[in-house]
């Protein structure tokens, strides 16, 4: 289905990037039920209510094992203490992601290596991280950004030829695939947020952890509860990274409803490349590309914008009420807390110029199509506005 132009109206009402009361209302008697019977059961960390959502989030993975913990950056950091990292090693991983990917490293005690990205699906480049292999390499971090698998199958060579383990920071990514494969077994271990924007998103922070190693799942457990089996028995030192019962209830009955809320997002991100090439709009933006061998979730729609106009284009969906972001605007290699590992501004271009032109849209479950309509109208009207004035300068140039 495809948007057609309407005539802008003063008194519109503003389109959100991400509209979480949509989700609730349609579902909030099951949740509100599900939280009422934490509530008379009395039984608020870890649990039944946890380990009823590790089972289910182990099946919907196709994992052996699933363990809960408080954040998708604790599960980071405790799947790089499981796998003895820490100082004197090296984790290779992107630099145009958010900053828990490099920083679960730097708290392990060991050093982010980082290496650019391939330009079609902003993710991990194969070539680059084979190049960045050093004896202190213990393991790769392939971030699945904004809803799409890197490509693995060369990780896997690199990975199985070094003795490296791969951890999948799968925190915006839950139910994407790869092959066929869905997220979750890509790896050694695979990091999830619950983050209550992510995809699956509960009702303040939380995490997840899969793996099909049944030694690694039992060091997880244990490290999350500060290394303790039992019986104040502490084996190593751990954290106090335990989920709570309430956000795994919340999440069982948004679970149940996970792979609609994926259609609906990849329904909207075809609306809009198809919107795009009816209204020309190929000229000022660039879609999403889905890239072979894998389902894209779209945790974000990130367009990317040509002639150096996404700044102008996001003042002018902001000023006329639509929601919309950049994910990420400063890569993490040139970020002040890392100035010790000695990167500089050019070393990786193709993430900076990611970071110089991507903007996402509203692309949420819920999003009506009026509204979707809208986002096309207004994109449409901006480039009508932009171009003419910058397009032929930068010919000329």
């Amino acid at each position: 289905m495809t948007a057609a132009l309407s005539i802008h109206q003063p008194d519109e009402q503003p389109i959100p990037l991400i509209d979480l009361t949509a989700q609730f209302q349609g579902m909030s008697a099951e949740i509100m039920a599900a939280v009422e019977t934490v509530f008379t059961e009395q039984k608020f960390i870890l649990g039944d209510e946890v380990a009823a959502l590790e089972e289910e989030v182990a099946t919907y993975c196709d994992a052996r094992h699933a363990i809960g913990c408080n954040s998708g950056t604790d599960a980071l950091i405790l799947a790089l203490q499981a796998l003895d990292i820490g100082p004197g090693d090296e984790v290779i991983t992107t630099p145009f992601s958010f900053f828990a990917t490099a920083s679960a490293v730097c708290r392990a005690g060991a050093t982010p290596v980082f290496v650019d990205i391939e330009p079609d699906g902003y993710n991990l480049d194969p070539q680059r991280v084979e190049e960045a292999i050093t004896p202190r390499t213990k393991a790769i971090i392939p971030v699945h950004l904004f809803g799409q698998c890197c490509e693995m199958e060369p990780l896997w060579r690199i990975a199985a030829q070094n003795h490296l383990a791969i951890i999948e920071d799968a925190c915006q990514a839950i139910g994407a695939a790869y092959r066929g494969r869905r997220t979750g077994v890509l790896g050694t271990v695979a990091c999830f947020s619950f983050f209550p924007t992510k995809n699956l998103g509960g009702a303040g922070d939380g995490g997840m952890m899969t793996t099909d190693d049944p030694q690694l799942a039992a060091r997880l457990k244990r490290l999350r509860v500060h290394g303790d089996v039992g019986q104040y028995e502490h084996l190593e030192i751990g954290m106090n990274s335990r989920l709570d019962a309430l956000q795994a209830a919340v999440l069982r009955v948004k679970l149940r409803k996970l792979d609609d809320w994926s259609a609906a997002r990849q329904q909207n991100a075809k609306r809009y490349v198809d919107s795009f090439r009816q209204h020309k709009l190929h000229d000022l933006l660039q879609a999403p590309k889905v890239l072979a061998d894998r389902a894209h979730v779209y945790n974000q729609f990130s367009v990317r914008v040509k002639h150096g106009l996404r700044d102008a284009v996001m003042k002018s969906l902001r000023d006329r009420k639509v929601g919309c972001a950049i994910y990420y605007p400063k890569p993490l290699h040139v970020q002040k807390c890392f100035a010790s590992l000695g990167y500089q501004l050019g070393d990786f271009p193709i993430a900076e110029a990611a970071a110089r032109e991507v903007l996402a849209l509203p692309i949420y479950p819920e999003l009506p199509t009026a509204d979707h309509a809208r986002v096309v109208t207004e994109l449409t009207r901006i480039s009508q506005e932009l171009l003419p004035a910058s397009v032929p300068q930068r010919k000329a140039a």
